[in-house]
């Protein structure tokens, strides 16, 4: 949370840090309004990753699906969409974008056995670590500053960030310029062979957007940069989504 304000308060944002609480059924009752009352006040919403929320098998996503699809939050969402507001998720927040069903078609709650998911890596334990990602799509607000083919390298920290999509579906990514990034390997590749692909994700996908382009999921931790970090680290390390998200608005 504190990582991803930096960001955006570096960009230009004013930022707002809200914390669900879950004590009890009042407490919940009460969170619901806050951030109902918050998305109505918003131009971009970020749900951050992090293990604050949980993060047993599919803890965080769960937690976090059920409060957007709670009919008041929503309402809220549906509204921030209709103002052309932007949405994002990393890691355990893009989780919880693709498992409400928020990406990729941006339909909270319409999910179907053929929708995409996100489930444990294939070593089966938590990875840690910097991977190299390629820009394969600049169809969005996000994006806009980038050009395809651009990479980027940045920090991964999960247990469960496998992108499994099957083939009609990718199709139909990747043809709609849904397909955000991709790990690639030292050649610039999209690759599905560990540790440059580290969860084993179809077809190498990172991060992906909604048709609007209003919605951005990715598993790589873009927020966790700042000046003089990764010194000894080869590539660009600073991807700024967050700079091309307030310009989005500024240009409007």
């Amino acid at each position: 949370e504190y990582d991803s304000a930096k960001a955006f308060e570096r960009a230009g944002a004013d930022t707002i840090v809200k914390v669900f609480k879950n004590l009890d059924a009042e407490s919940i009752r009460e969170s619901v309004d806050e951030f109902e009352k918050a998305i109505n006040q918003a131009q971009i919403i970020m749900f951050p990753g992090g293990f604050s929320a949980g993060d047993e098998p599919d803890g965080s996503a769960k937690f976090i699906a059920n409060v957007l699809t709670s009919p008041a939050i929503k309402a809220s969402i549906a509204n921030l969409l209709k103002r052309k507001g932007l949405i994002l998720g990393i890691c355990n927040g893009f989780q919880a974008l693709v498992k409400s069903g928020l990406l990729p078609d941006a339909k909270l709650g319409a999910l179907t056995q053929n929708s995409p998911t996100l489930f444990r890596n294939d070593i089966n334990r938590h990875v840690s670590q910097m991977v190299k990602t390629r820009v394969s799509s600049n169809r969005s607000p996000w994006l806009s500053s980038f050009k395809l083919g651009d990479e980027f390298t940045i920090p991964v920290s999960h247990g469960e960030g496998k992108f499994v999509v099957g083939d009609e579906q990718a199709l139909k990514l990747f043809e709609n310029g849904q397909v955000a990034f991709q790990y690639v390997d030292y050649d610039g590749a999209p690759t599905m062979t560990s540790p440059m692909n580290p969860n084993g994700s179809s077809y190498a996908i990172e991060g992906i957007i909604s048709k609007s382009g209003l919605i951005l999921g990715k598993m790589g931790h873009t927020e966790r940069y700042n000046e003089n970090l990764y010194k000894n680290i080869n590539g660009n390390k600073n991807q700024d989504i967050f700079t091309n998200a307030i310009n989005y608005f500024l240009k409007k």
